[in-house]
């Protein structure tokens, strides 16, 4: 177990390398019960979540689901941040876990002049993850009602729960995201299990998302970096008039002058964040892949450096490491490795 923004987590169960091969294999699930949900209602809640988030929220149904960021005035990153319209004037925003209460002041900060309610719901769910290419049929097996589809929402009871069931996840997989209450999650928990999800912690879920090229915040995404610098300019909408988009569309027009990009240690070595790039960079996420049985990573630097097929070198403890840039997501370069 390990301490994590006021919550002790679990870094495995039965190892780190087993749970991942499991979710990329079969199927995980995850107990991310330390995420933060914010819910924006009323009248103006659309509006205001158009003001807030960087992406395109009038193009979300109702059920629907969409990936933003959430940016100050000079464009740096907040936190990043999946929406649901629950319904036509009624959102839940799940939040990173240690940017909770700096989201939840920001979207209060920012109400003011519109008809909308901004209530912190963090204390009133849990969440459990469930992904790899068995997750939907392990937890359909327990759920009273189809499944919504991927980015997508809907309320049905699992495991004898009232749960919001989400398509979405951090996995490069496919699977759900189960939010109930708290006194229920135990026997949705349970109920995973028993159909064969393999229990998985934090450690896994950060080699998972690294392989599929998911940025973390605090590691890839700060204050300090842009959207486009991040490989996120897809999910930003500058015609919305987002706060921070003058400033996003400014540096979309100039270019970054260092990405955000995968790679892959070629020979021996594991990079971790804050190894240094020779000519220029730092890594941002590192880790022993177990897709690939090699160090991998997601490192700054200079847009020159940062095409697929790319050299780098990396100071890796104080020797040095070749690395190759890759594309993305880095786990389907090759199929996991037996064990």
């Amino acid at each position: 177990m390990a301490p994590f923004t006021g919550w002790s987590l679990p870094i495995e169960y039965a190892g780190i390398r087993h749970e991942h091969l499991a979710v990329r294999r079969s199927a995980g699930a995850f107990d991310v019960s330390h995420m933060g949900q914010i819910e924006t209602r009323g009248p103006g809640a659309t509006a205001l979540l158009q003001r807030l988030l960087s992406n395109d929220v009038d193009t979300v149904a109702v059920g629907g689901a969409q990936y933003a960021l959430l940016c100050r005035p000079d464009g740096g990153i907040i936190d990043d941040l999946v929406s649901y319209r629950l319904e036509p004037d009624r959102w839940l925003t799940v939040t990173n876990a240690s940017n909770h209460r700096v989201d939840l002041a920001w979207f209060r900060d920012h109400a003011g002049g519109f008809d909308a309610d901004v209530v912190d719901r963090a204390g009133d769910f849990a969440m459990i993850a469930v992904q790899g290419p068995s997750a939907r049929t392990i937890v359909a097996s327990i759920a009273g009602g189809a499944l919504p589809e991927r980015f997508r929402a809907g309320s049905l009871p699992v495991a004898g729960a009232d749960a919001l069931v989400c398509g979405t996840g951090y996995t490069g997989e496919d699977g759900v995201e189960i939010l109930c209450a708290p006194a229920e999650v135990g026997a949705v928990w349970r109920a995973v299990l028993a159909q064969g999800a393999v229990p998985c912690g934090l450690g896994a879920r950060d080699t998972l998302r690294i392989e599929a090229c998911f940025p973390l915040y605090g590691n890839d995404l700060s204050t300090d970096r842009d959207p486009i610098a991040a490989g996120l300019g897809w999910c930003c909408a500058e015609a919305t008039g987002f706060i921070g988009s003058d400033a996003v569309g400014l540096a979309r027009v100039r270019g970054p002058s260092e990405r955000l990009v995968p790679f892959v240690v070629d020979g021996p070595g594991i990079p971790r964040a804050g190894n240094e790039v020779v000519d220029g960079g730092v890594v941002t996420s590192g880790t022993l892949s177990p897709c690939l049985g090699r160090g991998a990573g997601l490192a700054y630097v200079p847009t020159d450096a940062a095409s697929p097929g790319s050299e780098l070198v990396i100071d890796v403890r104080g020797r040095l490491r070749r690395a190759t840039v890759v594309t993305k997501p880095i786990h389907l370069r090759r199929k996991p490795a037996d064990g």
